[in-house]
């Protein structure tokens, strides 16, 4: 389950490129209708309270973590948008490294050694990404998945200062968020709220699909395999999306691309490799993943 739940969330970048006919802002609409349909009527057959009702009343924090997946979901669809899959996929796949820096920031974590040095070696890859896109025309996409990253990596740090809460309202919660802003941006444009049918199928499909499998298969998987594990699985998804890509999309990333994800990658399954043999079963992953 741990393992496909990364799986299962490599597909959403796929429907979005596919969905081509809608904005990232029109496609985060749909996408949202379709998590908020599903997680509801699975709250309705559990028996349990609305969960957008909830998200509201947890708490200041819950609505700051609802804020940070937000951004993190906007962030990763306009990078999938704008730039290549596999630059989308490598350039979010600095969540952990954001979440040490974030937890050193606002937890008052201690950078060890082993952090200090995944850090210098993933912006090393991030470096050669970026070198190798310069001309590329797609700067703003790599940006915005950066950005995506650093928004989950804050979706990761709330979830650290208060683990013992239910946090499953944080994601119907940013789906209602969503729909107001990227909404209000459509029609602030001109554009239509409803795309081409095609593209909102696409769009409710990543969400009532493909979000929430895998968010319920990393949730059941958390529960068996350590934290700092997780974040090794949570890295499928990351190097799933250029392989779909290039299967489904012919879509061949640069040389430099591939050898700057490596990197980025390496430095990131190495660290979590090193922190599960240390045995520290009550971390809470910094790759909390939204997904996306």
């Amino acid at each position: 389950m741990a393992l496909g739940a990364g799986a299962v969330w490599s597909f959403g970048a796929i429907t979005a490129r596919l969905a081509d006919g809608a904005d990232a802002f029109q496609y985060l609409i749909w996408r949202s209708v379709g998590i908020i349909v599903v997680v509801e009527l699975i709250a309705r057959a559990q028996r349990r309270p609305v969960q957008v009702v909830r998200a509201v009343r947890s708490g200041r924090l819950m609505v700051i973590g609802s804020v940070m997946i937000f951004v993190a979901s906007i962030g990763f669809v306009y990078a999938v948008k704008t730039t290549t899959a596999a630059n989308a996929a490598f350039f979010g796949s600095t969540t952990p490294i954001f979440g040490a820096l974030l937890a050193r920031l606002v937890l008052k974590e201690r950078l060890d050694r082993v952090t200090i040095g995944t850090i210098a070696i993933a912006f090393t890859g991030l470096f050669v990404m970026v070198a190798g896109d310069l001309s590329g025309g797609n700067m703003v996409g790599n940006a915005s998945a950066v950005v995506s990253a650093m928004g989950f990596a804050g979706y990761a740090v709330c979830v650290r200062l208060d683990p013992g809460r239910d946090w499953s309202p944080a994601l119907p919660g940013y789906g209602v968020l969503m729909i107001v802003v990227c909404g209000a941006v459509t029609l602030g444009a001109g554009k239509t709220l409803v795309p081409p049918a095609p593209d909102v199928a696409w769009a409710l499909l990543h969400g009532g699909v493909i979000i929430v499998l895998g968010t319920f298969l990393f949730n059941v998987g958390s529960r068996r395999v350590p934290a700092a594990a997780m974040t090794v699985f949570a890295q499928t998804e990351m190097v799933l999306v250029p392989v779909w890509a290039f299967l489904v999309l012919d879509e061949v990333p640069k040389t430099t691309t591939l050898i700057g994800g490596t990197i980025i990658v390496t430095a990131i399954v190495g660290k979590a490799l090193i922190d599960a043999r240390a045995r520290r079963p009550t971390d809470v992953p910094l790759g909390v993943p939204e997904p996306l």
